[in-house]
């Protein structure tokens, strides 16, 4: 039915169209300046990971606390600060990386201080059940990004959701962080889904309730509705296999809501991630500080 564009893995995609981040977002800053020299110096947008699990677990660690403290000073109703935006690639990073050397990952996460072992722990495990999703055969499709609606809407929205139809709001959050990097991506799958939410145009007419597919408030709305047409919030695995037919689809999205619902700052850790694209060449982010 839709297809998971695994947009915090690695989505598919060859020729890539990227556009210009929001001007208001300070993401496309440098990571010196004046505003950096009373704070510790932010992460490069290419730093250097390191390679232990010792080393990996400090640093994990470090820009995990300094990541949730700079989101705590964050309106959610602008755009992404600067230093969330630095911290939050400098973190995820870290964190494809253990998700996909399997053997320093778990050390990592032994390692890794209680306060943040749960969120780590979640996402890797999260990422390694999309990155277990069989991928369509053939041409890569073409891949275009924009901006999302800004985080605070974003949340305004699922809570609509889950007020109507009762399906938590978490679990509607990792559907579009999974789906299209929380609208971010803009082109249709290779199956032609669309939106923020991935929906076929046959499924919207069914579910849609007369809303427009490409905004993001009736996306969410409509992927409510299905979801509790579909048995949420009473059988959640049973919904969600419903919107996709995958088992990891499944698993990832509830290991993606538990952490949101446990520490909401989670949500806008994964909000503040970047896109990154799987080419005919490798894989590339095409989003983010240092991308056009």
């Amino acid at each position: 039915m839709l297809v998971a564009l695994l947009a915090t893995g690695a989505l598919a995609g060859a020729a890539v169209a990227v556009a210009q981040e929001h001007a208001g977002d300070d993401a496309a800053l440098p990571a010196g300046g004046a505003r950096a020299r009373s704070a510790p110096a932010l992460p490069a947008p290419d730093a250097a990971l390191p390679r232990t699990p010792a080393a990996l677990a400090a640093a994990l660690t470090t820009t995990a606390r300094r990541l949730h403290a700079a989101i705590g000073r964050w309106e959610t109703t602008r755009a992404v600060p600067r230093a969330v935006t630095y911290l939050a690639l400098y973190h995820q990073r870290m964190l494809r990386l253990m998700s996909e050397r399997r053997v320093l990952g778990n050390a990592t996460i032994a390692r890794v201080a209680p306060d943040v072992r749960g969120e780590a722990r979640d996402t890797v495990l999260a990422r390694r059940q999309l990155a277990a999703i069989p991928r369509s055969p053939g041409r890569l499709p073409r891949v275009r990004v924009a901006r999302a609606a800004r985080a605070g809407r974003l949340r305004g929205y699922y809570a609509e959701a889950q007020r109507r139809f009762g399906v938590p709001w978490s679990i509607l959050a990792a559907v579009n962080f999974v789906e299209s990097a929380f609208g971010r991506v803009r082109s249709a799958s290779e199956a032609g889904a669309r939106g923020p939410m991935q929906f076929l145009p046959s499924t919207w007419r069914a579910y849609g309730m007369g809303g427009d597919i490409d905004d993001p408030r009736d996306a969410i709305l409509g992927a409510a509705n299905l979801l509790h047409r579909a048995g949420a919030p009473r059988d959640l695995d049973r919904a969600l296999f419903a919107y996709n037919h995958s088992a990891h689809y499944v698993r990832a999205i509830r290991l993606f809501a538990h952490r949101m619902s446990a520490d909401e700052r989670t949500f806008l850790s994964y909000y503040a991630w970047q896109v990154y694209v799987r080419t005919a060449t490798g894989v590339r982010r095409i989003t983010g500080p240092g991308r056009p």
